[in-house]
């Protein structure tokens, strides 16, 4: 069988992205997270908000390596696999993603080490400084890699002069129409990550007895912050749609299963999209609503994906049921919300069992909405890479051979199975041992050098008189 070359690409850079995209999503609210930890430490040297930092800043140590590690080699596949876009869009998108490393990484980088290493060696003041930058770092590395990315769905601000993209104007390329609402989603979807993420093993923690007053106050925090968050969500998500419809009709076309341009446009709970047909099979739906929703009016004209060629068309199965799982997560996440704002009456929320247990498993679902939403905006931009502009076929390295393609896919997903599982293994490890020993005043061998993820590694030894002696050299 003749092996693809531009699908076995397109294959290995979704593999590659979706699996990297699950720890900055991350990442970005857990620094946020750290920093307000550390204000309130700061503020009033509470030694539960102490303990809750020290904790996750061991969980952000692993998460941010395994980051580090997935996201370095995308960039390279700019060059081994797309070399044609590369070349193309060289100078806009080369100096976003330079800008990404020197104004993001290397912040995060310089301060994430005193954040790591740095209490009881630096003054409490510098400690919550390098705690606020590092959430600094994360939200400007991802306002560069969203700007370039949304600009290849709502491309302004360049020209496109015999196969290469000329920057006009960076203000207007930079700020491109789609970016302001991409932007705002995606802070938004890392807050509700990590905010589901904490309430979960909280939760855990709480239904096992352990540093309950801590976790109570920690579980609090994030209900607090999802009462907001969730539905201010699927306000801006609204928004998000409507901006999408202008720029990208067709996108919205499959996301809502709809095949002709017509009125009255009813929200499909369940059908069966069927591309070599043009049709869709076992309809359920509500009427008139998906006309309501994207255009607020009950008769509002929605576009239909018979509006351009069917090679035109993405795969709409795809991004028709990606849509929906990500809007029902999230229509689940407000309704959890809203629980525990009802449970709030006599501290049941932290008393709870099907509550508890109800979070430990809303603690995965953020990642499956954000993988859902990045297949609705990348899927449905197809067959285009940049919209309107160059599609994947054009982009694709003209050399690459399927064999070549294949060989690097795989090795890809043996490299990040290693990765996943040792990264796994070691937030196991922090989750066991949990934040009882989570802080110390004074670490023995203080003075020795660091080794990798020794920040999110503690262990237990035991002395003639059987106490536990944390400590964080990795010995057994």
């Amino acid at each position: 069988m003749e092996l693809d070359p531009l699908l076995l690409s397109r294959i290995q850079f979704a593999f590659v992205v979706s699996f990297h995209a699950i720890f900055p999503v991350f990442t970005i609210g857990l620094a946020s997270y750290i920093a307000v930890l550390e204000g309130l430490a700061f503020k009033t040297g509470n030694p539960s908000w102490v303990k809750l930092s020290a904790f996750w800043t061991k969980v952000f140590a692993v998460v941010f390596g395994m980051g580090v590690v997935s996201g370095i080699v995308m960039s390279f596949q700019f060059g081994t696999n797309w070399s044609n876009f590369s070349q193309a869009s060289a100078n806009f998108l080369g100096p976003m993603l330079s800008y990404e490393v020197v104004t993001a990484f290397f912040l995060e980088a310089a301060f994430l080490g005193v954040l790591l290493f740095g209490r009881d060696k630096v003054p409490p003041g510098v400690h919550l400084l390098a705690a606020i930058m590092v959430a600094v770092g994360t939200f400007i590395s991802s306002f560069w890699i969203l700007s370039a990315n949304s600009w290849m769905h709502t491309p302004a601000g360049t020209e496109f002069r015999d196969g290469v993209f000329y920057v006009t104007s960076w203000s207007e390329a930079i700020f491109n129409p789609s970016f302001p609402y991409r932007f705002a989603h995606m802070v938004l979807a890392s807050f509700l990550t990590g905010s589901f993420v904490v309430a979960g093993v909280s939760a855990w923690y709480l239904l096992k007895g352990r540093e309950v007053e801590t976790n109570r106050k920690a579980l609090s925090m994030c209900l607090w912050l999802l009462l907001f968050i969730a539905p201010t969500q699927a306000v801006v998500g609204d928004f998000h749609g409507l901006n999408t419809m202008e720029h990208q009709p067709v996108k919205v076309a499959a996301m809502e299963g709809n095949w002709e341009t017509s009125r009255n446009v009813p929200l499909l709970l369940f059908a069966i999209p069927d591309q070599e047909n043009q049709t869709n099979h076992f309809e359920v739906g509500i009427p008139s609503l998906a006309s309501f929703i994207l255009t607020h009016e009950w008769d509002g004209e929605v576009p239909g994906l018979n509006e351009v060629a069917v090679e035109e068309q993405p795969p709409v199965a795809i991004v028709f049921w990606s849509f929906r799982v990500m809007v029902g997560l999230g229509l689940l996440m407000i309704v959890f919300a809203l629980a525990g704002l009802m449970l709030r009456a006599g501290g049941r929320y932290w008393q709870t069992p099907w509550f508890l247990q109800g979070l430990r498993l809303m603690s995965i679902t953020p990642f499956i909405a954000v993988l859902a939403g990045w297949f609705v905006t990348e899927i449905g931009r197809a067959p285009w890479l940049v919209y309107g502009l160059m599609t994947h076929s054009e982009a694709v390295t003209p050399s690459l051979t399927g064999g070549m393609a294949l060989f690097s896919l795989i090795g890809y997903i043996v490299v990040y199975a290693l990765v996943f599982s040792a990264g796994v293994y070691y937030l196991m490890r922090v989750l066991y041992v949990g934040m009882e020993n989570s802080y110390m005043d004074e670490e023995p061998n203080a003075d020795r050098p660091k080794r990798p993820f020794s920040a999110a590694h503690v262990s237990f030894e035991f002395d003639d008189n059987s106490t536990e002696k944390p400590f964080n050299q990795g010995r057994h």
